[in-house]
């Protein structure tokens, strides 16, 4: 089975590229949807602990957690050890239970891939892109986004033409969704060839 990995920068399609593979009926997993779960299980004992008084109702209230970390970006190293680990556990689990059904291909998207420099036994990544304006008009429309906010993430995040460099496949996604659709069609079709060639 092909394992693929889908990682780009803030705002750069990943989610849209992965709900396109995911129409197509290929097993995705999203590192952001498990985060989430994650910010409602597993992580809120551990990170109230490191936050006195961000979980709220049982959960991690995310607004106050990035206001915490703006105001004490060193700490965001202390999230990530808690945070991390789980969501690499879970990737692993998501492929093996993917190649134990039979599939030809599976997708984690994982947004700090790169970054992080984890090997998760990926046989291919593909990187998503969009040029700058439009992936800064796309990330201040986000609910709670703010300039100050948005800069912090990216100073973070490895330069898109380095993850680009660094791709099997890229697919930019600044034109209709429609032309991404095609993109990943195209890609699709790739990704499939190249399961059947792997041993």
């Amino acid at each position: 089975m092909l394992r693929v990995g889908l990682t780009g920068s803030i705002a750069t399609g990943k989610s849209t590229v992965l709900e396109m593979l995911a129409e197509s009926g290929v097993p995705v997993f999203s590192s952001d949807a498990a985060v989430h779960a994650l910010y409602r299980g597993a992580a809120v004992a551990p990170l109230e602990r490191l936050f006195p008084g961000i979980a709220v109702d049982g959960a991690i209230d995310r607004t106050e957690l990035a206001r915490r970390l703006l105001a004490a970006p060193g700490r965001l190293s202390e999230v990530e050890a808690i945070v991390h680990p789980l969501v690499r556990g879970q990737i692993a689990e998501f492929f093996a239970g993917a190649e134990r059904q039979g599939a030809a291909l599976a997708v984690a998207d994982i947004p700090l891939l790169f970054e992080n420099g984890f090997d998760h036994g990926l046989d291919a990544v593909v990187v998503t892109v969009v040029d700058e304006a439009t992936q800064r008009r796309r990330a201040l429309q986000r609910p709670g986004m703010t300039v100050e906010k948005l800069d912090a993430l990216l100073a973070r995040q490895m330069p898109q033409a380095e993850k680009q460099a660094r791709a099997d496949y890229v697919i930019d996604t600044s034109q209709p969704l429609q032309v991404t659709r095609g993109k990943v069609a195209a890609l699709l079709e790739a990704l499939r060839a190249r399961s059947q060639e792997e041993p």
